[in-house]
């Protein structure tokens, strides 16, 4: 997910990280962001994005490498985007877009309660890591720490406003 810093940020209350400013890029104040997000028009220049609870403009972006690079309003030096190193780019939850069905946002899934077909218990979603092919979600409950594809026939069920997942367990998919 997110890699360890010194920022210890909690985002404010209805908000949804979408990046984190990893380090300053250049001489005028671009900084590379990890996208926590593959919707490419959250970073749009123009668009207004949250910072330790301040609004900041976006004015350019562009992509390399799997990495995005941001030039905000107002942010001019390198002084100035080394200050910002480690601290989410977030937006209020109202100004996400919907999703087609069967997709969903991170903070959807995580802390979701997991249960097999049969009804047992598995855990809660403590982490979603991104893959080449698919997600993979990591279950952890009282029998460990399990990993599961974020594949249809794995995943059976979700319910977003229920905070539950229900999933078809292959072969090999519990801890020993």
């Amino acid at each position: 997910m997110t890699p360890a810093d010194s920022h210890s940020e909690e985002l404010a209350a209805g908000h949804v990280a979408i990046g984190r400013v990893l380090a300053p890029r250049g001489l005028h104040g671009e900084v590379k962001v990890m996208p926590l997000t593959d919707r490419e028009e959250h970073f749009a220049p123009g668009r207004i994005v949250w910072m330790e609870g301040s609004r900041c403009q976006v004015e350019e972006a562009r992509r390399h490498r799997g990495h995005l690079y941001l030039k905000l309003l107002d942010v001019d030096s390198p002084e100035d985007a080394a200050a910002l190193r480690g601290r989410l780019l977030s937006l209020p939850e109202e100004e996400l877009e919907s999703l087609p069905d069967g997709e969903y946002y991170r903070f959807q899934i995580l802390g979701m309660d997991v249960y097999d077909t049969d009804g047992a218990h598995l855990g809660r979603i403590a982490e979603v890591l991104t893959t080449g092919g698919n997600d993979v979600y990591v279950v952890r409950g009282e029998r460990g720490e399990l990993l599961l594809p974020a594949i249809d026939d794995v995943v059976r069920a979700v319910d977003v406003g229920a905070r539950r997942m229900v999933v078809e367990l292959m072969d090999g998919m519990l801890p020993a």
